[in-house]
Order: structure tokens, then C-alpha cells, then sequence
């Protein structure tokens, strides 16, 4: 996201204030995760949304020091990093505590996002000479639209710079009527220019929608694997794209469950612990490793050690951990710099799986080096 960035501290509290009073839209997100929430009361230097995923998901999900919210803001979107600092309650309401961000990142208003995908949408229009004419809306966004006029225009019928009036129902709750300028005409299509721009009424919820279009879009290209991705990074594997996940583990019931969640994502192959086995599953250029961890006693880490080491800035690996405490897992995490630490629960199998896909998005698809690692924090 480019544009201005806020520092004023009366500024982004009084943004903040104003997206809580409206219980605004927001989007949780970290490099491998996305959940959606609203704004709902600032207590003391605490910013409190509703915690939409459970738990356990949250600690698990959103323990990231690259931890981030998006929400719209009048005509454009704001953008801020914040960290999970617990859970608290707001009217009966079970909420998120996140840290209230220093600055706030601020999209480009002339770049204002443009949603193309609006469906057969009707628009009544009205020439500089007053003739009234239909169209049908081909894009829209905060600061503006473009139509398709009906019929074609007489000779400078219209003139870029002149004013209109335009009527959009653009869904059941959201009516634009308003006065608009001329910004371009070519053949029957034309683009307009919110003049002045929205009111309040029509401004936030119509940018709600054009922000939450622009999220699907964004969430939909991820999951295409489109994103430009980086030139790779001196020492990459790049003669054959890695594919395949290696669970290390002596548990066969484990591996069974995680067929099923992971099978159809990539092949998943069950290794023993040892040095030897997994040096022979490295030579196949795996995508990830699962390391098992079943306890956390004194020698269960020891092992694990120089098994992690041995293939650390060449393979992205998690930990996962089973029947032990998630606080502790999470600092063995930390420590020994894995992508992602959890504790497996097969009730949060979809969770669980969203989280993989979104390991192997970022590591492979976004461009990211191998290792680029969530720093977890103690729950």
C-alpha cells in the first residue's frame, strides 16, 4: 500500500474513535492468514475488535510480529501494523486486544481501488443539456465511476470538465445520487468524478464495499499464485520448484489425519525422526517439513535441535506440536526460528490447513525467501 502515512497521534486516535463508533469493517492479517473483524471500543491504549476465530486460533493465527489490520476510511484505506496483546470483553462481547498503531499507512486518494466486477448494474444520468439517458455501470469506486451509456452521443454532446447528475443503485442499501464532472468520453463509455465528494451516509458504506471486494480480490489472486514474485535469492533452489510435505514423526495415526487435511494441497510423506531419514526426504526438495513434537521434556529438544538446524535457510519448517502446552511451543518456536509453531487439534483441522496454504503461498508464491519466519510471542 502506498500513499501518505499519519503520524499525528490526535489524528489516528480520533480515526480510530470514529471506526469504533461505526463498528467498522477490519481485516486481521499476517503473512499466512486473514480474518475478518470490526472495530468496537478503545480502553486505555488497548484497541478492541471482535474476536472472530476461536481462541486458541487466535494465538496460534495471529502471534506474529508482522502482524497487520486494513479497514476503509472515507475514500480511501488505511493500513497499520499492531501486535495481539490478549483478549478482553466488550459488552458481553468476546474481543481481540491489539496495541494501538503509532502511524497509519494511507492509500493514494488518486489511486482510489476500482471494482469491475459489480454484476448488471442500471445508472440514470443526466446530460450538461439536461436529457435524461441510461447506462449500465462498467467499474466503480469511492471517488468515482465509469458508465455505459445506452446510446451513442451527438457531436459535443458531452465535454470533459462539465458537470452531471448520476443515480446508481448500486445495491439494495447503497443509492448514489449526486452531482459528478466529466472526467473522460470515448465512444458511448464515460468516466465521472464524484463532485463534491459523498456524504458521509453514502461515503462509508459504499467504501466498506469497494473494500471488501478489493480483499476478495486480493485473497483470490494469493490463492492463484499470481503475485509478481522476487528475483530468487542467491543459494535458492530454483532448477525445480519443491513440492511435496514430509511430516517427522513416528505417530502413523498422526500422518493418517494429516492425509486427509493436507493430502490434496501437496504429497505428504512420514519420515522418522533421524538425521538419516530426513537427509534422504531433503534430496527430494520437499516444500515443507512438519516437525512432530509429542512433549517438550529436555531431551525431546535436544533431538530436535540439530534437526532443524541442519536444514534451516533451505527448507521452511513448522512445528507441530501435540498434547503440550501452546505457550511453551510457542517459545521453542522463537527459538529455534520456525515459520509457524501450533498445537494440532483435529476439530481446527480447516484452520490448521488454511494456515499450511498460507505458508506455502508466501514462501513460493510471494516471492519470500524459504525462511522468512513469524517472531511468536508468549500468549
Amino acid at each position: 500500500m502506498t500513499g501518505n502515512l499519519i503520524r499525528n497521534p490526535e489524528a489516528i486516535s480520533e480515526i480510530f474513535q470514529r471506526a469504533c463508533d461505526r463498528r467498522e469493517l477490519m481485516i486481521l492479517v499476517t503473512p499466512y492468514l486473514r480474518f475478518e473483524s470490526s472495530f468496537l471500543r478503545i480502553i486505555g491504549d488497548d484497541l478492541h475488535v471482535a474476536a472472530t476465530m476461536g481462541r486458541e486460533d487466535a494465538v496460534f493465527g495471529l502471534r506474529s510480529g508482522d502482524l497487520k489490520i486494513r479497514f476503509p476510511h472515507g475514500v480511501s484505506f488505511l493500513e497499520a501494523a499492531t501486535q495481539l496483546k490478549g483478549f478482553g470483553m466488550v459488552d458481553g462481547r468476546r474481543t481481540l486486544r491489539l496495541a494501538l498503531p503509532p502511524t497509519l499507512q494511507e492509500e493514494d486518494h488518486r489511486g482510489s481501488y476500482r471494482v469491475d466486477r459489480v454484476g448488471r448494474v442500471v445508472v440514470t444520468f443526466s446530460t450538461p443539456k439536461y436529457d435524461l439517458v441510461t447506462g449500465t455501470l462498467v467499474d466503480i469506486s469511492t471517488t468515482g465511476a465509469r458508465v455505459f451509456s445506452t446510446r451513442d452521443f451527438g457531436e459535443g454532446e458531452l465535454q470533459v470538465g462539465e458537470d452531471m447528475a448520476i443515480t446508481v443503485q448500486l445495491t439494495d442499501q447503497i443509492r448514489i445520487n449526486t452531482k459528478v464532472k466529466l472526467r473522460h468520453v470515448r465512444n458511448r463509455t464515460f468516466g465521472v468524478e464524484y463532485r463534491p465528494q459523498l456524504d458521509d451516509h453514502i461515503l462509508h458504506p459504499l467504501s466498506r464495499w469497494v473494500f471488501e471486494r478489493r480483499e476478495e480480490d486480493l485473497d483470490r489472486i494469493a490463492r492463484r499464485g499470481v503475485e509478481t514474485a522476487a528475483a530468487p535469492e542467491v543459494g535458492r533452489l530454483v532448477s525445480r520448484p519443491p513440492t511435496g510435505l514430509v511430516l517427522v514423526s513416528t505417530d502413523a495415526a498422526l500422518e493418517a489425519v494429516l492425509q486427509d487435511l493436507l493430502g490434496g494441497l501437496q504429497p505428504l510423506t512420514r519420515v522418522a525422526p533421524t538425521m538419516a531419514a530426513l537427509k534422504q526426504a531433503y534430496n527430494q526438495k520437499p516444500a515443507l517439513v512438519l516437525y512432530h513434537v509429542p512433549n517438550l521434556n529436555l531431551d525431546s529438544r535436544r533431538r530436535l535441535k540439530p534437526m532443524v538446524e541442519s536444514l534451516q535457510g533451505r527448507v521452511p519448517f513448522l512445528l507441530l506440536g501435540t498434547s503440550v502446552d501452546g505457550g511453551a511451543l510457542l517459545e521453542l518456536g522463537g527459538e529455534l526460528r520456525a515459520a509457524v509453531s501450533i498445537v494440532f487439534n483435529p476439530e481446527r483441522g480447516t484452520f490448521f490447513q488454511r494456515l499450511v496454504q498460507g505458508v506455502l503461498r508466501r514462501t513460493y508464491e510471494g516471492g519470500e525467501s524459504p525462511m522468512a519466519p513469524v517472531e511468536p510471542e508468549n500468549p
